[in-house]
């Protein structure tokens, strides 16, 4: 990350990396069939009655979301088809005041993994299946994590989802220590002390995590008491999303890079740089896919690259913030080092990472590395802005000792004529003089001194134009003038675009 920081350092006003937004996953001991069978055994219920036995259970998850919020007075709301569930919470929140506590219950019918009794041999059994349930959705606003939800889903096996967004929870940190910044949606687009927010983001993995959500379980499913004790919850992360924040100082500043980011990502990247961001080597063994997909959505533009069910984004936040993110969907893609068996003795050593909530400190390492990899390729796109700015200024009227003098037009034939001459390989070493361009632009002098004085004085003023626009620089004690770095660069940029590049371009209309 390094190489672009430096390359676009007057732009960036600091980096931030967190995590955005990650799912963690709750699951019982009776997700199986064979679990839910013996489940079913221990309590005395019939494989005949299990309709009616979970009818029941979910009756009791719905009485208890109603008691809730009869008891905070929120509203219990009911959805039909497609509503950002989170936009609505939010709307609620901002309209009634709420800064913490329950923001509302929505219940919906959504699609669920629960049991389905098939007839067989012998006797029925227990099937996985896909079927809709009522899920519920309990919108918290967290002293510690801000807006969050906790969804449930009122079929066995009682599968809980919770929500939380990085961005939400170290907003509330940098307020709570004074720190200032500026935010918009879910994004930091300023922030005053950017090393000691990147600090506290950092510690997010510290959270004792089966705790936090051992709590929430117990606070949305009652049944934990009762029916279900002693059974915990066993909690994995679903899904995360790791984000690098580089803040630039305002949207120009990067609405003149951000199309030459998105051209380079969508072209120029291989599926085997993508591997290597992924901390993955391209190999003959490797099964699977990596797609480059660019999309235009107003307002801006999004680029990502997929590697089977994980990938990394690039998009800009609300104009000045470019933001590079890891979405990890399928962790055993990546290592973990760990604790296990090997040939019979236990050893530590590196396997594939699992889903369990205690690897997420790995999650953030390989999706940081991957994002620092990411922007490392990218520091080799040009910023445009300088060469511009360049451009502009040796176009426009300068000023030479008090003197207006007139800009270049580096397409013009007489001008790409005098770089031409500027810049010949003679002039490279000691320099030149008046005398060596009048003979190289005028190689035909007349046999009148009051002629040759009169080129003398032209080529006088075409060298204070270029001493006026920094392409030239006399040296000191003598009369000869040296090609400054600007004038090396602009002018055989102009020769180049007079003689190959506008010809080859124009051919056709020839």
């Amino acid at each position: 990350m390094i190489k672009f920081l430096e390359a676009f350092q007057d732009k960036i006003t600091g980096v931030l990396s967190c995590f955005d937004r990650v799912v963690f996953h709750g699951h019982l001991p009776v997700t199986s069939p064979t679990g839910m069978e013996a489940f079913l055994q221990r309590q005395g219920v019939l494989l005949k009655n299990l309709k009616p036995f979970v009818t029941q259970q979910a009756d009791r998850l719905k009485q208890h979301a109603h008691a809730i919020c009869a008891k905070a007075k929120r509203p219990f709301i009911y959805l039909e088809g497609y509503t950002r569930k989170e936009d609505k919470a939010r709307a609620l929140a901002e309209r009634d005041g709420i800064q913490r506590g329950l923001v509302c219950v929505i219940s919906v019918v959504e699609p669920c993994r629960s049991f389905a009794l098939r007839y067989g041999e012998k006797r029925p059994r227990l099937k996985a299946s896909r079927r809709k349930c009522l899920a519920l959705y309990y919108y918290f606003i967290d002293r510690v994590f801000g807006l969050m939800h906790v969804r449930i889903q009122t079929w066995f096996p009682f599968q809980i989802q919770i929500y939380l967004n990085g961005h939400e929870w170290l907003a509330r940190k940098l307020k709570q220590y004074g720190i200032a910044h500026a935010r918009l949606d879910n994004a930091f687009t300023w922030i005053a002390d950017v090393d000691r927010a990147q600090r506290f983001a950092d510690r997010i993995t510290d959270t004792k995590w089966c705790r936090v959500f051992g709590a929430l379980a117990r606070r949305v499913n009652p049944l934990l008491a009762d029916l279900l004790h002693p059974f915990e919850y066993y909690w994995v992360t679903d899904q995360a999303e790791f984000a690098t924040d580089v803040m630039f100082k305002d949207r120009a500043a990067l609405q003149t890079v951000y199309p030459k980011l998105l051209r380079h990502s969508t072209l120029s990247l291989s599926a085997e740089d993508v591997l290597t961001f992924l901390g993955r080597k391209l190999h003959p063994r490797f099964a699977g896919e990596v797609l480059n997909d660019c999309k235009h959505c107003l307002p801006g533009a999004r680029v990502k690259h997929r590697m089977k069910g994980n990938w990394i984004k690039m998009y800009d936040k609300h104009g000045c913030v470019l933001r590079i993110e890891t979405v990890i969907n399928h962790p055993y893609e990546f290592r973990v080092r760990r604790t296990g068996w090997r040939k019979g003795q236990q050893v530590v050593d590196w396997y594939p990472m699992a889903k369990r909530v205690c690897n997420l400190y790995r999650y953030a390492q390989v999706s940081r590395q991957a994002n620092h990899r990411y922007l490392d390729a990218l520091a080799s796109v040009v910023d445009p802005a300088r060469s511009y700015q360049l451009l502009d200024r040796v176009c426009e009227p300068a000023k030479f000792c008090g003197q207006r003098v007139r800009g270049f037009n580096p397409v013009a034939r007489t001008d790409t004529r005098l770089f031409a001459a500027v810049m010949r390989g003679e002039h490279t070493i000691a320099g030149f003089r008046n005398g060596d361009l009048l003979k190289v632009l005028f190689p035909r002098l007349p046999a009148a001194q009051v002629l040759k004085r009169r080129l003398s004085a032209c080529v006088t003023r075409l060298i204070q134009r270029l001493r006026a626009h920094s392409l030239v620089a006399k040296i000191p004690r003598t009369r000869r003038y040296r090609i400054t770095t600007r004038g090396y660069v602009l002018m055989s940029a102009a020769v180049h675009l007079r003689e190959e590049g506008l010809p080859q371009v124009l051919q056709a209309a020839a």
